[in-house]
C-alpha cells in the first residue's frame, strides 16, 4: 500500500427513499465523492444477511448477501417491477434511521414480485451460472431459510426433530413443499450478486478499492452450524457446549457475551483448515481488501459456558495461530487481509500479527483516554497499520468529546496536536490521523459530517438501537468534500 486514506461507511447508512442503503444511485454517488476528494478506499461493514438484533455479526449464513441492500430502482429498470409495486408502502418516516422492523415487512413483499417475473423471463443464462457457481452454500441457505420460515422463523435447534437433525425423508418432502420459497431465495442472492459486483467494477475503475469485514464467528442461528456441527463444539445433539464472548473490559464490567459457537479447532487443524480456505476465497470475491474483525481470538479466545449468565464465567483458550494463516497462504498465495488487533493485546498476539504481516489497527480516541503517553497516539503508530478516529464500535468524535472525554482529555487533544482556529474536535482528530505514521487513514463518516451520538453505528454489549444510522443526501455538501480533499492533499494521503 501507498500512503493514502479512505473512508468507513457501510452500505445501510446510505440515501435513498426505500428506508435502507442499497446498491442504487446513492451508492454510485458516493464512489464519486470518494474519487472526487482523492480517496482510495470504501471500507464497509459485512454484507450478509443479519438475524436477531439486527446486527451484521450475526448472519444466517457466512456467504449469504443482505437483500436488504438489493436496489429497487436497478429492478425497476430492468423491469422486474413496476412503480404500482412499490407505491403506498410504508418504509419508515425518519431518513437519518433504519426502522429494521418495518424493513423485514415491506421488503420481502416487493422481492417476491421482483422473482416472479424473474421467473416468468425463463430465468437468465447468467443465473444458471450463478447456481452452479455457488451451490456448495447457495442451496443449503435456501433450504434452511426456507424450512425456518414453516417454523415461523424459530432458529433450528427449535424445530422439530427430523428437520432438525436434517433427516433425508425430511429434508427430500421439503424440498418438494417449499420448491416456490427455494427459488426466492436463490433469486434474491442472484439480485444481491449481480448488483454488488456491478458497484464493486464501479468503484475500482474509479481507483476505488473495497475493504470488507469478516467476523470471525458465525451465528449459533446460522446453516453452518446446521449443516456442519463437525465445524464447532457441540454435544450430540448439535447444540454448542462453549460459546463466544470477551473478559470485562472498558466496554462491559461483565464482559460481552456474543453467544457465537466456539470453532473445533482440532478438527479444523486435522482438515488442513479447509473450510477457511474457502471462507476467504469467497470473501475475496467480494472485497479487494478483507478486514478479519477479532483478530486477536485466532491466537486465544474467550469461551463461555452455553447455560452462563454473563461472560465473566468464562476463560482463555488456545486457538490456532499462525498455522491457519500459513495454511490459507499456501492454498490461495499472498491475500490483502488488515488484522482487528484491537482489544486485549498479549505478546503471544502481537508475534502473530507480525508474523502474517498483516497491517493491524490504531484508535486515535484511545490515545486521549489515558493520562500520559499512550501507544494508541499517532508518534508510536508502525508504518504498516491502519489509522482510525474509532471504528464501529465507539462513539463518534464529537459524541466522545461531549458525553465521555474528560476536560484533561480535551487539554491533551489540543496540546498535542495544536488547536486551530474554527477547527471541531472532529476535525483535529481527523487531521491527527491524516498526519500520522499509518500508511492508511480510514475516517468514520460520521466524524467527517461531526455527528454527535445519535449517528453511532454500535454500543457494544447492548442489544437493539445498534446499526441504524443513516446519512442523508443533504448532509454530504461541497464543503465537506473540500475539507476532506484538503485534509488527503495537506498530510500527502
Amino acid at each position: 500500500m501507498e500512503r493514502s486514506s479512505g473512508v468507513l461507511m457501510h452500505i445501510s447508512s446510505l440515501p435513498n427513499d426505500y428506508g435502507i442503503g442499497s446498491f442504487g444511485q446513492a451508492a454510485y454517488d458516493f464512489v464519486d465523492f470518494l474519487s472526487d476528494t482523492k480517496q482510495k478506499y470504501w471500507q464497509i461493514l459485512p454484507l450478509t444477511t443479519t438475524s436477531y438484533g439486527d446486527s451484521p455479526y450475526q448472519s444466517f449464513s457466512a456467504y449469504a448477501g443482505n437483500p436488504y441492500f438489493i436496489d429497487l430502482d436497478i429492478l425497476q429498470k430492468e423491469d422486474l417491477l413496476t412503480l404500482e409495486d412499490i407505491e403506498g408502502i410504508d418504509f419508515g418516516q425518519d431518513r437519518k434511521s433504519v426502522d429494521y422492523a418495518l424493513i423485514f415487512k415491506s421488503r420481502q413483499t416487493i422481492l417476491e414480485s421482483a422473482v416472479q417475473r424473474f421467473k416468468n423471463k425463463n430465468l437468465s443464462d447468467s443465473y444458471q451460472q450463478f447456481i452452479q457457481e455457488n451451490q456448495d452454500w447457495l442451496n443449503p441457505f435456501a433450504e434452511y431459510m426456507a424450512i425456518k420460515e414453516t417454523f415461523d422463523l424459530k432458529a433450528w435447534y427449535e424445530w422439530d426433530e427430523p428437520a432438525r437433525k436434517r433427516e433425508a425423508d425430511a429434508i427430500a418432502s421439503y424440498r418438494l413443499d417449499l420448491a416456490e420459497r427455494l427459488d426466492y431465495y436463490r433469486i434474491t442472492q442472484f439480485f444481491f450478486y449481480q448488483q454488488w459486483q456491478s458497484l464493486k467494477a464501479y468503484a475500482n475503475q474509479k481507483g476505488i478499492e473495497i475493504i470488507g469485514d469478516m467476523p470471525i464467528y458465525v451465528s449459533r442461528d446460522s446453516v453452518e452450524m446446521w449443516t456442519h456441527p463437525e465445524l464447532f463444539k457441540v454435544d450430540r445433539e448439535g447444540n454448542p457446549t462453549l460459546v463466544a464472548g470477551t473478559p470485562p473490559d472498558n466496554f462491559s464490567t461483565d464482559g460481552q457475551l456474543w453467544g457465537n459457537p466456539i470453532y473445533d479447532w482440532e478438527y479444523h487443524r486435522q482438515q488442513n483448515y479447509k473450510w477457511w480456505v474457502q471462507r476467504f476465497k469467497e470473501s475475496f470475491k467480494l472485497y479487494d481488501w478483507v478486514r478479519i474483525d477479532h483478530f486477536r481470538g485466532f491466537e486465544s479466545f474467550w469461551q463461555v459456558p452455553l447455560s452462563a449468565k454473563t461472560s465473566a464465567e468464562g476463560a482463555w483458550s488456545k486457538g490456532p495461530g499462525y498455522d491457519l494463516f500459513a495454511a490459507v497462504n499456501e492454498a490461495l498465495g499472498d491475500l490483502n487481509i488488515i488484522a482487528e488487533d484491537l482489544g486485549f493485546m498479549t505478546a503471544d498476539v502481537i508475534a502473530m500479527r507480525e508474523a502474517t504481516g498483516f497491517p493491524g489497527m490504531k484508535i486515535l480516541q484511545f490515545g486521549f483516554e489515558e493520562v500520559g503517553d499512550s501507544p494508541d497516539l499517532p508518534h508510536h503508530y508502525p508504518h504498516n497499520s491502519i489509522a482510525y478516529v474509532g471504528t464501529h464500535d465507539n462513539e463518534t468524535a464529537r459524541g466522545w468529546a461531549q458525553d465521555t472525554a474528560s476536560p484533561a482529555s480535551i487539554d491533551k487533544i489540543k496540546n498535542y496536536l495544536g488547536e486551530l482556529k474554527d477547527e471541531s474536535i472532529a476535525d483535529c482528530l481527523n487531521r491527527g490521523i491524516a498526519m500520522s505514521r499509518s500508511y492508511l487513514a480510514i475516517f468514520r463518516m460520521q466524524d467527517l459530517l461531526d455527528l454527535d451520538n445519535q449517528s453511532r453505528m454500535n454500543t457494544p454489549a447492548t442489544l437493539g438501537g445498534n446499526w441504524k444510522w443513516r446519512m442523508t443526501k443533504e448532509q454530504l455538501t461541497e464543503t465537506v468534500k473540500t475539507k476532506l480533499l484538503k485534509l488527503t492533499q495537506t498530510y500527502y494521503r
